[in-house]
């Protein structure tokens, strides 16, 4: 795991122990914790303070200022542990509104923008204080363009040109700051997008082509594609080979996000920024991660379920239906491609865990458990299985069907998106109950990079890091 990334996490939990009841109640307790989070932020601020020297040794001044940090995301960008969220469709329900979240959002803007000099960006480039006055911005430049007026001039108008799907542009280009913060609030969110291959692209690129080794077995002659070693005496010529390549090709999706806001709530900018914050975030971290999952590939990316790369294992003799039985846990890791063991995550609905809870390796007269709750023997935040983090999901499927349980090494798994968010906005649709409408577009597209599961060098069964269970 990331170092930054780890530390943050560790933050989060030492921040719910210091608000736990029995930590307030004992003042000891409490001082010593609050030392524990002391110690953590002041490491936190090293590390972030030894990347950005990294980084800024690394390119030269001159390049610098030409073009955007590859690794200003990475580095300004990364937060506490926001796991505990309730995402999903309703976001701006106010049951569903997190204040934490939205503080954090803000920390995300201005990590950004104490990053911003590796941009070469000054305070002109960054002339909203915050997303809801740019948000408010919009929305009047909305209004008074409509009737006959000018947008302000502050607001930077996105490209209208030729749509490969929708016709229909406009809109504004969200300031930088907000960019990077919406973006990295979601991913840090994920489980899922926290974990799988990222590549950014460019401004100018609507897609990406990847040369990609085309392997299918590892009998000999076929791995690499097709390279071959030889044991030869002295004097014998060996036969040729070379490996074969396939393209993987990424062409970007786009993703709308829409968000409903009346006019009160227009007027205030630090609600605006802390709502939408979140909102626009959680959405495009929900949508996202459940096309990584299960995602057809037809106008969204293509989802690890539907992929010919998937392995599924065939349930147990004699299985009850809807269960989840050792015999299918112990199928689905010996199916797993080894390399794929030491990244590997199982991905779960939670109606599955009392299934898991019930989990036993019998040794004699006894055994043990193979299923641990988080804490468990090890102190892991996580539960185990197979000594492999589980991670509880709203995209499983549901108990008994095929992704109510896969066993995945999501390194595996590529997802590339183009940086620019466009923002726009409408009053017409929801007129006459006096709200506007905001809409953020995300481009992004993504596959895994196994076009099949691979053969091994000896054994007949197939190996994948991608392994779910045929439906009981």
């Amino acid at each position: 795991m990331d170092k930054l990334a780890e530390l943050r996490r560790k933050l989060g939990a030492l921040t719910d122990d210091l608000n736990s009841a029995e930590i307030l109640a004992d003042g000891k307790a409490f001082d010593a914790k609050e030392a524990e989070i002391v110690a953590v932020e002041a490491e936190i601020r090293r590390v972030e303070a030894a990347r950005a020297r990294s980084a800024s040794l690394a390119q030269p001044v001159s390049a610098a200022a030409a073009e955007p940090d590859p690794n200003l995301a990475a580095r300004a960008a990364q937060g506490f542990n926001l796991r505990a969220f309730n995402g999903g469709g309703e976001c701006l329900s106010p049951a569903n509104y997190n204040p934490v979240i939205g503080r954090q959002f803000e920390s995300y803007v201005r990590s950004a923008r104490a990053e911003a000099a590796s941009l070469g960006l000054t305070a002109k480039d960054l002339p909203f204080k915050s997303f809801g006055e740019q948000l408010q911005a919009i929305a009047r430049s909305t209004l008074a363009t409509k009737a006959g007026g000018t947008a302000d001039p502050r607001l930077v108008r996105a490209p209208t040109g030729a749509s490969e799907v929708d016709p229909t542009g406009g809109g504004f280009l969200a300031q930088v700051d907000f960019q990077q913060a919406v973006f990295m609030l979601a991913h840090d969110m994920g489980e899922i997008l926290s974990r799988v291959n990222k590549i950014p692209i460019s401004a100018e690129a609507n897609g990406l082509k990847i040369n990609a080794v085309d392997e299918t077995s590892r009998a000999t002659g076929s791995r690499w594609g097709g390279v071959q070693s030889y044991w030869v005496g002295e004097g014998t010529q060996p036969s040729s080979s070379k490996p074969k390549f396939r393209r993987a090709e990424f062409d970007l999706k786009k993703l709308f996000s829409l968000a409903y806001m009346t006019d009160e709530l227009l007027q205030d900018s630090t609600a605006l920024t802390a709502i939408l914050g979140q909102a626009f975030a959680e959405e495009i971290m929900f949508m996202t991660e459940d096309s990584v999952f299960e995602g057809t590939g037809a106008g969204q990316p293509l989802g690890i379920l539907n992929s010919t790369a998937l392995v599924s294992v065939a349930k147990a003799v004699g299985q009850p239906t809807a269960t989840i039985v050792k015999e299918n846990v112990d199928a689905m890791w010996s199916r797993l491609w080894s390399r794929s063991r030491k990244n590997s995550v199982w991905l779960v609905n939670q109606d599955a865990l009392p299934q898991l809870m019930g989990l036993a390796q019998v040794v004699g007269t006894g055994g043990a458990p193979v299923y641990l709750p988080p804490g468990g023997y090890s102190g892991s935040p996580y539960s185990t299985l197979l000594g492999r983090p589980v991670i509880e999901t709203e995209y499983s499927a549901a108990l008994g069907s095929p992704g109510d349980i896969v066993l995945v090494d999501l390194s595996q798994y590529t997802l590339v998106d183009k940086g620019g968010v466009q923002a726009a906005t409408s009053m017409h649709i929801a007129f006459l109950t006096d709200e506007m409408v905001f809409r953020i577009t995300y481009r992004t597209d993504g596959q895994p990079m196994w076009k099949s599961p691979i053969t091994p060098f000896k054994g007949g069964n197939t190996r994948s890091p991608f392994v779910a269970i045929a439906a009981r």
